[in-house]
């Protein structure tokens, strides 16, 4: 697991937004080999998908050759609320940037038959070959998607109950009306994101410090759903210095001190997209022995 350490709110985004639009560029995509990313909601990707939009005004990423799949969506939400997650990805990403609508993938909470939409998602991420990278934000207590403390590690997608401490945290979107926030979602699983062959996490801000310690310090818990990627093998997490709050002096030292050698001694232009030597190295700042 990669830990990448920014100032702030805006350079993690800006780090993880020209992060995919690399990964969607080398992966060269075409209709017939899409590139299949999995994409969340809530505040935390709000800033990314604003860098994203950019990049596709300014002739560097296109996303025609791009299939969606999001992590989640509201039971009994009709789908032109202004607070379901239909209009939330269509309101800050999809309509600005060039994806074809039969693209993009979302869960349907309005369906008379919630489990077999689940089981529909599940087997149509898998006729397209699976995720190639699952972009994710969490909750102050460690949750991925709507996967709750206490959920399964190998689950799928599936209905799930709110967590009380989710929908007090969702009542902002809702005038501050807890009453008004669904107590049901649909949402992939910890298994189905673990799937996806990259896994990508925006941790930031003071409130996410004890997830992010509980992700990076301790081990696998199902009370903490993000710390399933310490198993992933390419697994990133992008944070800001607000979201190490709790993290240790020497934890943080050490993911710093690993790219500082990797721009200072070993360059950029050695490394590739994955933090791996790329072609034949030479070191740089490094003084010649006798």
């Amino acid at each position: 697991m990669r830990l990448v350490i920014r100032s702030d709110a805006q350079t993690v985004a800006d780090y993880i937004a020209e992060y995919i639009k690399e990964r969607i560029n080398q992966f060269k995509p075409t209709a017939e080999r899409p590139f299949v990313i999995g994409l969340p909601t809530g505040s935390s990707p709000i800033l990314v998908y604003k860098r994203l939009v950019e990049l596709y005004n300014d002739g560097k990423l296109s996303f025609k050759n791009v299939v969606s799949f999001n992590m989640d969506e509201y039971v009994g939400l009709p789908r032109d609320h202004p607070e379901s997650y239909h209009s939330f990805m269509w309101h800050h990403l999809l309509k600005h940037i060039d994806i074809p609508p039969e693209n993009v993938n979302i869960l349907d909470g309005n369906v008379d038959d919630l489990q077999s939409e689940c089981e529909r998602y599940e087997t149509k991420i898998q006729l397209y070959g699976g995720i190639e990278l699952f972009m994710g934000g969490i909750g102050p207590d460690g949750h991925i998607a709507f996967n709750e403390p206490g959920s399964s590690l190998q689950s799928r997608t599936r209905v799930k109950t709110l967590a009380y401490e989710t929908i007090l945290a969702n009542a902002r979107f809702f005038g501050g009306d807890v009453t008004k926030v669904p107590k049901l979602a649909l949402t992939v699983g910890v298994g189905t994101v673990m799937n996806a062959r990259e896994v990508v996490v925006i941790i930031t801000g003071a409130n996410k410090a004890i997830a992010l310690a509980k992700c990076i310090e301790e081990g696998v818990n199902h009370m903490w759903t993000v710390s399933a990627i310490q198993t992933h093998p390419r697994s990133l997490v992008v944070c800001d210095d607000d979201a190490t709050l709790e993290l240790h002096v020497k934890t943080v030292r050490y993911f710093k001190t690993i790219e500082q050698v990797q721009d200072e001694m070993i360059g950029r232009e050695n490394l590739g997209l994955y933090g791996q030597v790329a072609g034949p190295l030479k070191y740089k700042n490094v003084p010649s022995g006798n």
